[in-house]
């Protein structure tokens, strides 16, 4: 993410304090709350989309359901084709499930 002094708009480098152009001091950024967006291997149903956007975010992950459900149906499978693309994109939990080590 790019960093720029609010009052003149000089680019400035991360982490920078003041701006070197006209001394305005740059406010700290905060991290951005919540967990990482991947998809669980236990406890989902269909791709782990709807758990994985629900522990992300702190949702219930009963609503994120009915909504993307509902959703599904009110915009004629747009949803659905969403769902697929965030199925491809959210990486798995464990990217490689065939690596388990041996058990003794």
């Amino acid at each position: 993410m790019a960093v720029f002094c609010s009052r003149c708009g000089t680019g400035l480098p991360f982490g920078a304090r003041f701006c070197s152009s006209c001394g305005e001091t740059i406010p700290a950024s905060q991290p951005m709350p919540g967990r990482p967006l991947i998809r669980p291997r236990a406890g989902r149903q269909v791709a782990g989309v709807c758990m994985a956007l629900a522990r992300a975010n702190g949702w219930d992950v009963s609503v994120v359901r009915i909504v993307a459900l509902i959703g599904f149906f009110c915009t004629s499978g747009l949803v659905g084709v969403a769902y697929v693309a965030a199925w491809i994109g959210i990486p798995d939990e464990n990217p490689n499930p065939g690596m388990y080590p041996p058990t003794v």
